[in-house]
């Protein structure tokens, strides 16, 4: 009983592989276009972001760069404004636990997603192999039911099968590419975010000035 359903489920070839192959190459490229566009959008103008902090580290005052950093949209100025607000209500200790939590939310927002690049560039070459073993087995049903003529029945199907093969690689390969080029992003942003979080942190820590300024005190 159980060998004919597999014997069915075999007969059915390559062809659904293919179409799932080809539905995978489409989220694929969905994934892509909407990682890009989320990039694009969480960006920090470089120049504005630069310059409101470049202000403070000089000596200017938190609540200027808090300021600031309100009107500038994108990763970098969330994870800075964190750690200002933060610590204006507990000082240092508060703005490394804020930029540190900040960060690491912004880091899963710019991993979100990556999982299907890295299983689809991963997986895709097994389920063209599995397609073209389905292939190959339907070759030889046919050849089973039309010995008259087999060999050219046979060659057909075993060329029809390698199909499978040939299109799942061509969906993993550019899947492997666009993972590999976003987890590259991701990781100088995140570098970036790290960057500036100690640069914020080296001047509240070491002048007591500019601590008293976040928490207010006088």
């Amino acid at each position: 009983m159980l060998e004919q359903q597999l014997s069915n489920f075999a007969s059915l070839g390559a062809g659904w592989v293919l179409w799932l192959l080809i539905g995978l190459s489409v989220l694929c490229v969905a994934v892509a276009i909407e990682r890009l566009i989320i990039l694009a959008v969480h960006k920090s103008p470089e120049g504005a972001l630069m310059e409101a902090l470049q202000a403070f580290l000089d000596g200017g005052p938190a609540e200027g760069l808090s300021e600031k950093l309100r009107g500038i949209k994108g990763a970098e100025a969330r994870v800075l404004s964190a750690g200002v607000e933060a610590g204006r209500r507990g000082g240092p200790a508060s703005a490394e636990e804020a930029l540190t939590a900040t960060a690491a939310l912004e880091r899963g927002r710019l991993d979100q997603r990556l999982i299907v690049l890295g299983t689809v560039g991963s997986n895709a070459p097994f389920v063209g192999l599995f397609g073209t073993v389905l292939g190959i087995i339907q070759a030889f049903h046919d050849l089973a039911l039309d010995s008259d003529d087999g060999a050219s029945a046979v060659m057909a199907g075993i060329s029809e099968a390698l199909i499978a093969t040939a299109v799942g690689l061509i969906v993993a390969i550019p899947a492997v590419v666009l993972y590999n080029a976003f987890q590259r992003v991701n990781k100088e942003r995140t570098t970036r975010l790290s960057y500036l979080s100690h640069m914020l942190l080296s001047r509240l820590r070491d002048d007591p000035a500019a601590a008293r300024r976040v928490t207010g005190q006088a």
